[in-house]
Parts: structure tokens; sequence; C-alpha cells
């Protein structure tokens, strides 16, 4: 288990068939990079294919909500934050930022991750050896402070 909080990923590039009309890279595969640089945290918790083909148990996306900050062209180098704001025996909330390769924040991604028997599939508690992980993440990552768009709902800002 790392020592830095939050989780960092590698860096990812943004690929050719990732640009729309606009010349952007397509709102879609934001959900990809945030998928990819995950999946590196993930690791870290116990999670992944090893996982799923030794235990039958795997995590499932319940929500994930993007924030798109500053767009991001073809070929641009990306890396994610991960920070794991809360857990329970099925669950947990997390919250990433993507950011460009020279600093800047490109979005933030929050999410609510279940864990899932795959026999059914249903929800079900998290092995006593990934729940340790899982809680060793979450207290690295406890004192940190709340990263900023946790929690946003959507809608129109309306002044009265």
């Amino acid at each position: 288990m790392p020592d830095a909080a939050p989780f960092l990923s590698s860096y990812h590039r943004v690929e050719e068939g990732w640009i729309d009309y606009n010349g952007h890279m397509n709102m879609g595969y934001y959900t990809v990079l945030f998928d990819r640089c995950a999946d590196e945290a993930f690791a870290e918790m116990g999670f992944g294919p090893d996982y799923a083909a030794a235990r039958n148990l795997t995590t499932f996306s319940a929500e994930f909500h993007i924030r798109y900050l500053r767009e991001v062209k073809l070929g641009d180098r990306v890396y994610s934050t991960f920070h794991l704001l809360d857990h329970d025996a099925k669950r947990f909330h997390s919250f990433q930022e993507l950011y460009h390769e020279d600093g800047w924040l490109a979005a933030t991604g929050e999410g609510l991750t279940l864990h899932v028997d795959l026999s059914g599939p249903r929800v079900a508690p998290m092995p006593e050896d990934v729940q340790a992980r899982v809680a060793r993440m979450a207290q690295a990552h406890a004192t940190l402070p709340t990263p900023d768009g946790v929690g946003r709902r959507i809608g129109i800002s309306r002044k009265g």
C-alpha cells in the first residue's frame, strides 16, 4: 500500500479515436480515463482481473458523476488522483481528479462502487483481507481535505 495519499495513477495518453468533431476529447472518454486510472488504485485495494478470476468477486460502478473543467486534446498526457472518501463492507465512495501533465485540472469524477459476487450477480460483503486493504487506504486518505466538488448536484442555479 503506497504511503502517499491520495493515490496517483500512471500517465495515460489521449488516443486518436477519442477526439470528436470539436477537436477535443469526447465526453465519454473521460470515463474511460477515470476507469483506467481507478483500476490502478483498485489493484492496491486487491481488486482486478485476478481477484475476479480467483474469487468470483468483483466491483461494479453504481454511479459516476463527471465535471468537465478544461478540454484535453489528442496526444495530451494525463493522470488521475484517487481519493477514497468512505466505505463499508459492500461499497466505497471515491473522488478522482484528472490532471494534464502540465499540472492543470481537466475534470473530476465522483463514484460509488459496489462489491459484487458474480454468482448472482449480487452485492456482497468484501472478504476480510480485502476489507482490511480498503480500510488501510481509507485511513491513509482520512486526513486529506475534502476535494472541491464532492457531492455536487446537477441543476441550474437561479438567482432569487
